[in-house]
């Protein structure tokens, strides 16, 4: 009776060949978010853990979404700086989505408008060859700078964004330093956002950081 079962088993396996292999499910890549910025994402002036990339990481783990963040931002850098050490960072990191929140001190400085935008396309550039997204983050100049220079500061940004397909948030203190409680977000030098400025940040920025990492 068992060789009589093990014959019949015998011509099944013939008859329906190998049982497939169960396919393996990759598992979901976790994203890595790496913010090249200068002191309005390095968290000048204000307690660790909260400036507006400390409070994403939060709001990351908080809706449950499979992201870790690398703050690779500099106080008081330009997008000279963060184009020279980009590259190291893209290797060393590997990141899905890049977020460039520089600019502020090129024109704190006066460097020329054209060197800005050159520097902020070959850093979008060479996020995007990388394979990274990008989200440029875009930042404004007090009238004094001049109606002219302000528009084309500002243009910088949106310039390099159309021109690379990339995301942009023109004015990352929009609502903060525009609006009629202006005064009381900034820190005693008027320059830097304090701590209750920067949850406001991040919700300028969230909504297009979310849709890029869905």
């Amino acid at each position: 009776m068992v060789r009589r079962h093990c014959i019949a088993l015998g011509f099944l396996a013939a008859a329906v060949g190998p049982f497939p292999a169960l396919a393996a499910q990759p598992l979901p890549r976790t994203q890595t978010i790496l913010v090249v910025g200068d002191s309005l994402s390095a968290e000048y002036g204000l307690k660790r853990g909260t400036g507006w990339v400390a409070l994403m990481e939060q709001r990351l783990m908080t809706e449950k979404i499979s992201a870790k963040v690398v703050n690779a931002s500099i106080s008081g850098d330009t997008t000279s700086g963060g184009r020279s050490r980009l590259g190291v960072l893209l290797k060393q990191h590997q990141p899905t989505l890049v977020i460039l929140e520089l600019g502020g001190n090129d024109a704190l400085r006066g460097l020329p408008l054209d060197m800005t935008q050159d520097n902020l396309q070959a850093m979008t550039r060479a996020a995007q060859d990388s394979g990274a997204k990008v989200l440029l983050v875009g930042m404004q100049v007090p009238p004094n700078y001049g109606t002219d220079y302000a528009t084309r500061f500002s243009n910088s940004f949106s310039n390099v964004a159309k021109a690379n397909k990339a995301a942009l948030v023109p004015f990352m203190l929009k609502g903060i330093a525009d609006g009629p409680e202006a005064p009381g977000f900034f820190q005693g030098d008027r320059i830097h956002p304090n701590e209750a400025a920067h949850p406001l940040i991040l919700n300028n920025l969230w909504p297009t950081v979310k849709k890029l990492i869905a």
